[in-house]
């Protein structure tokens, strides 16, 4: 068994292409959403790795997992496991894309249905120890709620306050992190066991594991491509402080594959005078 096929049966549902493949079934991902809310949701659609571009000028943002209810609330749940540092701006990002994309030209403000966005997390986003972070807007002198029906939530699979939140969502988290038959074994919420057998079916599928081949491929592939362009348009930009750099020269510059000549050329470009000189040097 090949090591990268032993990568794909040991996924934990943490992983952002497992935890899109097992919540696009709908089911599946009204449990969990109700697991999270700690409410009953209606009848989901859900649309997993859903892209959004309102504009071709503007960036468009992909949603691990985009859902709406029989009631038209709409819910974007996202598996994080980087603590990049930008999770309020991005769900601020996040939740204006959905308002946009929902509302209908010549609709009336009042149309906008409630919005969930949620992230779950194997880091503390915000460092108090909890396993849930909820938001929404707010007053600052009477704590009034706004009442625009969006809310923010964070989900942290480290959290310490078990005594505060239901065990069923303790029990979620912990399997984030352990999708394993092991953990399973010691829980009894019919929600987490139908949880994993999903995710064990999932592992049995070939084609699910060859779109995860595939797709680890080509992130590899644009990580590759993307410090190959990266270190090119370093070199052109030191070259254009020196003077014109012909249409002839960028174009080598963009098409060289290798990174090894591609980081030489940047420690020239960065010593040259002139674009002439880097031209007889390189």
């Amino acid at each position: 068994m090949s090591k990268q096929k032993n990568a794909f049966q040991e996924l934990d549902l943490c992983n952002s292409f497992l935890f899109a493949a097992a919540l696009e079934q709908p089911e599946i991902c009204r449990l969990v959403l109700e697991i999270i809310l700690g409410c009953k949701v209606p009848e989901v659609n859900v649309h997993a790795e859903h892209s959004v571009l309102v504009s071709s000028d503007f960036r468009s943002v992909r949603f691990d997992v985009y859902a709406s209810d029989k009631l038209q609330v709409a819910y974007d749940v996202e598996a994080q496991n980087e603590n990049e540092g930008n999770l309020p701006k991005r769900s601020r990002y996040y939740q204006a894309e959905m308002d946009v994309s929902s509302l209908k030209p010549g609709e009336d403000f009042n149309e906008l249905k409630p919005g969930y966005v949620i992230f779950i997390c194997t880091f503390d986003p915000f460092g108090e120890g909890l396993y849930r972070y909820t938001f929404e807007e707010r007053c600052l002198e009477s704590n009034l709620a706004l009442g625009d029906g969006t809310r923010k939530i964070f989900l942290n699979t480290k959290g310490k306050n078990d005594a505060e939140v239901p065990a069923e969502l303790v029990h979620f988290l912990e399997y984030m992190e352990e999708s394993t038959d092991a953990y399973v074994s010691q829980v009894t919420e019919q929600s987490i066991i139908q949880l994993h057998e999903r995710v064990t079916e999932l592992k049995r599928w070939r084609k699910m594991e060859g779109r995860f081949m595939t797709g680890e491929e080509l992130m590899r592939q644009r990580e590759r491509k993307g410090k190959r362009l990266g270190w090119a348009e370093a070199i052109l930009e030191l070259l254009e402080e020196c003077g014109t750099v012909p249409e002839s020269l960028k174009e080598q510059i963009y098409e060289q594959r290798d990174t090894g000549i591609l980081s030489r050329w940047l420690k020239l470009s960065a010593k040259v005078n002139s674009v002439e000189e880097f031209m007889e040097q390189m």
